[in-house]
């Protein structure tokens, strides 16, 4: 997913040690929020479309454990 140019103004409450050891750190607390909240919504996504294709990817392990690798026997190694 693309970093979106368009920004928006957010109220998130976050443990006051963590903040405080950011700024110390010199951390940008908006762009690692940005980042942990990109990185969640990707892992989210990806579970997602495992459970929608689950069916679909036992069938293609299923076929491979009965009948090996489609072409398989054109494999050079």
């Amino acid at each position: 997913m693309a970093p979106s140019t368009a920004r928006r103004s957010t109220n998130l409450t976050i443990d006051a040690s963590l903040v405080r050891s950011a700024k110390d750190l010199g951390i940008n607390i908006s762009k690692a929020a940005e980042e942990g909240i990109r990185t969640a919504v990707s892992r989210t996504l990806a579970d997602q479309w495992k459970l929608e294709n689950q069916a679909a990817l036992n069938s293609s392990n299923s076929y491979v454990a009965d009948h090996g690798l489609p072409l398989g026997k054109n494999r050079l190694f």
